[in-house]
């Protein structure tokens, strides 16, 4: 068997739910591969959905009605800190060894292709430093012409460690070529972390229903009081950019909560670059079997016990 089942797929496939009902089944433990729920107090706009590992118990466990499935990599890093790749491995590789070392089974989870490829291949990544000169040399750049500059860097380096699902600020940008050009003339160090065998389970859903489930979605988190939210980490103190830097909602809320947009302007905006996102997602996760990964492919519109079904047969 393998030693990690990892599930992935686009925003609103209906991961999370599959991973806990499958953990549940398998007494496994989740860890969450998202870029944005490593933050605190950024709940409704990263959907993390806390209720979501909280299953229906699948035996008799005297008055309890659910199981609460333990899950790691949510709510670790304070909000308006820039929490990285190299720092994610890390503390991936924490929480596999703790769940392993328990005789539990990972579930890795989540719609960070890069960082759900990154801990499964085992790069060896080192922190990189701010590297000023370059900084005031692309100040004032566009975001097209950074993301020119990243492409040929790319493939001068051929690598994959950004594409443009990271990218969707000029702040992002820069630091992505910052990276890039610090790989690219600083030897890295042999991979000192292992790749992990798992078995690659990705929820694919058909494109019109996708877009149906992300408009509702976004429709039910503004009504569950994502404005409130974001109102709430500017009155922290944290700076608006800051915000704007975590992409997707909390960049337009915040354009909307300092006047830059109006609602209508912020919701059909917003609604556009999260079905941007979920494409940009999905080509990814295909770029990840032309690298060579094997995805078992299943439905996420069939019932969830047939989900776990197929899960459990190709295990």
């Amino acid at each position: 068997m393998h030693k990690m089942i990892t599930i992935l797929g686009p925003t609103a496939s209906g991961k999370t739910p599959l991973a806990a009902a499958l953990a549940n089944v398998m007494g496994g433990e989740v860890i969450s591969a998202d870029s944005r729920q490593v933050y605190r107090r950024m709940d409704i706009g990263t959907g993390k959905d806390l209720k979501d590992y909280d299953v229906p118990c699948t035996k008799d466990e005297g008055r309890r009605t659910t199981y609460h499935v333990p899950y790691h990599l949510i709510d670790i890093a304070e909000p308006g800190t820039k929490y990285n790749l190299f720092q994610y491995q890390q503390d991936f590789f924490d929480a596999y060894n703790n769940i392993i070392g328990r005789g539990k089974v990972p579930i890795l989870c989540g719609g960070t292709g890069l960082y759900i490829e990154a801990v499964l291949k085992g790069y060896q990544l080192s922190p990189v430093p701010q590297n000023h000169a370059l900084r005031q040399r692309l100040e004032g750049k566009s975001l097209a012409e950074l993301t020119e500059m990243l492409r040929e860097l790319k493939e001068k380096s051929g690598s994959v460690m950004h594409n443009t699902t990271d990218v969707d600020s000029p702040q992002r940008a820069i630091r992505a070529i910052e990276i890039e050009e610090y790989n690219l003339h600083t030897p890295v160090p042999r991979r000192a972390l292992p790749p992990i065998d798992s078995l690659i389970i990705g929820v694919s859903i058909d494109r019109e229903a996708r877009r149906e489930k992300i408009t509702r979605r976004l429709k039910a988190r503004l009504e569950e009081g994502m404005i409130a939210e974001v109102e709430a980490l500017l009155a922290e103190g944290i700076a608006a950019d800051d915000l704007i830097y975590y992409g997707l909602e909390y960049k337009f809320v915040t354009q909307y909560v300092i006047g830059q947009l109006t609602y209508d302007e912020m919701f059909r905006q917003l609604e556009i670059a999260i079905h941007q996102f979920a494409k940009r997602q999905m080509t990814w996760f295909r770029g990840m079997e032309r690298r060579g990964f094997t995805i078992h492919w299943i439905d996420a519109l069939q019932p969830m016990e047939q989900k776990v079904e197929q899960i459990m047969a190709i295990v």
